[in-house]
């Protein structure tokens, strides 16, 4: 007689990210998900956790010793917008990733348990399974959208592979006054640091704390650096970039006042579709920007077709709904202010306020 069959149950647990050897079995994890990204790695949540001064936190679902979902979650505190669990936090993506329909909805339910005992009122997913039809839950198909196009074989190739209009504006920072260098070191990081903070006070928005950029690029080692573009010497345009999955994506970047004029920015996103493909990537990843908003738009010009990004959202019962959204209006007044700071005084306060937007 043959024994009765036993089923092999799922155990779900939060993982230990300052475990190594827990880390990177969750890397390796992710490096096999065909829809695994940079934001999913424990190298990322460890990495924007240390930086930002917020909680890294990780739910696993296990069978035989084998993970079969996975949600990674920051825990964001903001005496402005509020506690929230982001996954992934200070990332454009991440969201849960499991073996079936059941082992996602057990995360979704660990995920709210999780909340409301850590007294935090709101969750956000970005990407990943969402959770459908879910009582407290939001789901949004049309707020973003994400570019991504294949890089072309050569440096020429890649020139024409652009639309007419924004070539033109390449060239012209090809013809101009201007030196590229990539790299790691702390010349380059201070650079990158200079004109990110330039340019995101312009956009009226506080400027991240600058641990943070250090600690993703010492996280990541060779999968980030920063192209930075000089004019007689100075930095006018700099970006930090990801490298995941033969994919490059130029995460935070900038240009001075003076870059417009440079066509300085024109030409480091050509250089840096250049370079990625040098060093073995075959796609170009522009991130996601906000559906209508002037990036969208800029991204269009530049031969990338917008793809929705579906992202979830849930608020506790009686709570009242996060609004980090810098296009509301209830952000308007602060964002006016905030462009006509010193950049200074934007730096000095700016962090601070930064490290709890998520």
């Amino acid at each position: 007689m043959n024994a009765p069959f036993q089923p092999i149950w799922t155990a779900l647990r939060q993982a230990d990210l300052a475990d190594p050897d827990e880390a990177r079995r969750i890397e390796r994890f992710v490096a096999a998900q065909p829809k695994g990204t940079a934001f999913h790695r424990p190298a990322w949540l460890n990495a924007v956790a240390h930086g930002t001064g917020n909680r890294a936190l990780c739910l696993l679902s296990e069978r035989a010793g084998e993970i079969v979902g996975y949600l990674p979650l920051l825990e964001v505190h903001s005496p402005l917008f509020g506690r929230v669990l982001v996954s992934s936090g200070f990332g454009v993506g991440g969201g849960i990733m499991a073996e079936t329909d059941d082992i996602a909805a057990e995360l979704v339910g660990a995920a709210e348990e999780l909340a409301l005992r850590r007294s935090v009122p709101t969750i956000e997913l970005r990407g990943g399974v969402l959770p459908q039809g879910r009582e407290g839950w939001k789901v949004r198909q049309d707020s973003h959208s994400g570019f991504s196009a294949p890089l072309q074989g050569d440096d020429e190739a890649q020139l024409t592979w652009i639309p007419r209009k924004q070539r033109a504006e390449v060239r012209k920072g090809l013809a101009g006054d201007l030196t590229v260098e990539v790299g790691r070191g702390a010349t380059d990081r201070a650079a990158h640091y200079a004109v990110y903070s330039e340019s995101v006070r312009n956009l009226g928005t506080p400027v991240f704390p600058r641990r943070l950029f250090g600690e993703v690029l010492d996280a990541f080692g060779e999968d980030a650096d920063i192209l930075t573009v000089r004019h007689s010497g100075q930095p006018v345009a700099s970006v930090l970039s990801l490298y995941h999955k033969g994919a490059v994506m130029p995460y935070w970047g900038g240009g001075t006042f003076a870059a417009r004029r440079l066509r300085a920015n024109d030409r480091m996103y050509y250089e840096l579709m250049c370079h990625a493909r040098r060093r073995g990537c075959t796609s170009f990843d522009f991130g996601r920007s906000k559906t209508g908003s002037g990036a969208h738009d800029f991204k269009k010009n530049w031969g990338f077709e917008p793809e929705p990004l579906g992202y979830a959202s849930w608020t506790a019962p009686g709570a009242e709904a996060r609004d980090a959204d810098p296009t509301s209006e209830r952000h308007a007044a602060r964002i006016a202010l905030w462009k006509r700071l010193p950049l200074p005084l934007a730096n000095l306060i700016g962090p601070f306020i930064a490290r709890g937007l998520g």
